[in-house]
């Protein structure tokens, strides 16, 4: 946490109380907050998708916490990066992957933008391939919101930005029209898989489900 305040000493008027500091919040207090957040919808026996990315990681340093105290018992964490896999391992949350567990209670990760419908747009982290490939196999999908050259994936897989003047439209047609194109893998929209979106700004955590 940040703290406003200036360094001179305040000059006051006889029987007028000077203005407390106050608190300001940086972008990754935001995101912790919300990562937090996700993360109390975590109980103890369950499969979680574990996502990757800068509030992803606050979720998942979250989690390590909660399993060493003892207020998380029996996760088993199915990470979407080489990134995660080594952050998860170096705070003991044990690990397996979709072969031993195809089907997940419950994953969580960040986005890069979100749509009013909660579809998402996700891969700046180059992780997309494997996200979309683990969140599909989950029950629910809790999304913290946070408010070029090609990416080269852990696959080996290369991550190009496009960025449209226009309306696509259709986002399940553009999203297989983009998948008939030669050598493209994946694409980036997470269509109709969030079910649940966490947002933290300056008033408060806001925290939306898909009806």
């Amino acid at each position: 946490m940040a703290l406003a305040y200036s360094k001179k000493p305040s000059t006051t008027t006889t029987g007028i109380m000077p203005s407390p500091p106050q608190l300001l919040l940086t972008q990754d207090d935001l995101k912790k907050i919300a990562a937090y957040k996700a993360v109390e919808f975590v109980e103890s026996g369950m499969v979680l998708g574990l996502g990757t990315g800068s509030t992803a990681r606050h979720a998942i340093d979250r989690i390590g916490e909660l399993l060493h105290q003892g207020k998380l018992t029996n996760i088993i964490g199915i990470p979407t990066s080489k990134k995660t896999h080594e952050q998860a391992l170096s705070l003991g949350i044990p690990l397996s992957d979709l072969d031993t567990h195809p089907v997940l209670d419950l994953a969580i990760d960040g986005a890069d933008e979100v749509d009013p419908h909660m579809n998402l747009v996700k891969g700046r982290g180059g992780s997309l391939l494997r996200e979309k490939m683990i969140e599909g196999c989950v029950a629910k999908l809790r999304v913290v919101g946070e408010n070029g050259e090609p990416y080269v994936t852990d696959n080996g897989n290369y991550v190009v930005d496009l960025y449209f003047e226009k309306d696509i439209g259709d986002l399940v047609a553009a999203g297989d029209a983009m998948l008939r194109l030669a050598g493209v893998v994946e694409h980036g929209m997470f269509i109709d898989m969030a079910t649940t979106l966490i947002v933290a700004g300056e008033l408060g955590v806001t925290v939306k489900n898909k009806c």
